[in-house]
């Protein structure tokens, strides 16, 4: 086989030679996102303190029994799409006084999809390897003789190569998180290209009819606030833990989230909820909690249970709430998808939907392992303290 990552050479060669390169100790240790980066961007983008007051449905219940509503029924819920992101550091560059981690990312977004007999093929994939560096801690010559190396091996036919900078305000992840350590900055610009990845696939790589619905994996965001396109839902496995739940009504509730979950029972939903309460944009994307697995046996009222994000297509400034019908059948849908489960494979199996873990695993069977990488990646010598 090839070398996947000789097209980078002539960057890293260019790294080698007009700077001094220290490799990273057995030529590449991996970087890690923030713990929990899907809970912690639903926190961010949410705003602090978030204190829900309004039911957003047509009926005013907190909890709904809802029925599985299998494929053999009804089959709407046709793609599943995913994105994941690996991030390696190969060593620090010095340029005179200054200094800038190097980092290698392997990036990746599919699609899958499902024929009316239940089979799933791939409908879409993306993959990219990045490489990442502090732009701002580099001269400008060195950045612009580096972005000219990967710009050649793209007209090459090498166009999955992308340089990205580390301090870079298309970091939504980094931004939001306030993350400022340049290495952690690093992993969570990669992984906010995978995001932007998947974001672009939802948006113009999928050939969706208007009753083919699209799964995510994850939090919508902001990024899906102004949906217009076929209808799409967000499944998050981690989400905030910190919301307060102040209902009135002739059955006012005071609650947190934990008390919230504790009270769903299996095959049921709670009540309608939008995000940024109190807010201009209140009811652009609204959300609500599924439980997929009974709590016996589980570790705490959190497991089991799905978060569920929906862009609400009526605008301002009259957004209308969801109808409860509509919820109960996205919710039948996706109890219904909780089996077959990748127990064993994922500790996040007990929120798990088997067609996202397919997606992500036609990602991660397409990454390149550790061992390829660190056989394929060497830094020239010219330049190179070892």
């Amino acid at each position: 086989m090839p070398n996947p990552f000789a097209p980078l050479q002539p960057a890293l060669r260019i790294l080698a030679t007009e700077g001094r390169v220290l490799p990273a100790t057995g030529q590449a240790i991996v970087d890690m996102v923030s713990p929990d980066l899907e809970e912690a961007y639903d926190r961010a983008t949410g705003g602090p303190g978030e204190k829900v007051t309004k039911v957003w449905e047509t009926r005013q219940e907190l909890y709904h029994q809802v029925k599985p509503i299998h494929r053999s029924q009804e089959h709407c819920l046709r793609y599943f799409l995913d994105g994941s992101a690996k991030i390696y550091f190969i060593g620090t560059l010095l340029e005179h006084e200054r200094s800038s981690p190097v980092q290698l990312g392997q990036i990746g977004a599919a699609a899958v999809y499902r024929e009316d007999d239940g089979r799933v093929r791939r409908a879409a994939f993306e993959h990219k390897i990045l490489l990442l560096m502090d732009k701002q801690a580099l001269s400008e010559t060195l950045w612009s003789e580096v972005e000219k190396a990967i710009a050649e091996q793209a007209i090459a036919g090498h166009s999955h190569l992308l340089l990205r900078s580390t301090n870079d305000s298309q970091d939504r992840f980094s931004e939001a998180l306030g993350v400022v350590e340049p290495r952690s900055r690093g992993a969570h610009r990669a992984n906010w290209a995978m995001r932007e990845m998947e974001i672009d696939l939802a948006r113009n790589g999928l050939q969706r009819r208007a009753d083919t619905w699209l799964v995510l994996d994850g939090t919508l965001g902001t990024e899906y606030m102004n949906w217009n396109g076929p209808p799409v839902i967000g499944v998050a496995k981690s989400f905030r833990r910190d919301t307060q739940f102040h209902i009135s009504g002739p059955r006012a509730e005071q609650m947190n989230l934990y008390s919230l979950l504790a009270g769903l029972e299996l095959n049921h939903r709670t009540a309608v909820f939008s995000r940024w309460p109190g807010q201009d944009r209140e009811g652009a994307i609204l959300f609500w909690y599924v439980r997929i697995r009974p709590q016996r046996g589980l570790d705490y009222p959190l497991m089991g249970v799905v978060k569920v994000e929906w862009p609400n297509p009526s605008r301002n400034p009259s957004r209308e709430p969801i109808d409860s019908d509509l919820a109960d059948q996205i919710s039948g849908w996706l109890i219904a998808e909780r089996c077959v489960t990748p127990h064993g494979r994922d500790n996040r199996w007990h929120a798990h939907l088997y067609a996202i873990s397919l997606a992500e695993r036609v990602i991660k069977d397409r990454f390149y392992s550790e061992e390829v990488l660190k056989a394929a990646i060497r830094w020239p010598q010219a330049g190179a303290q070892i």
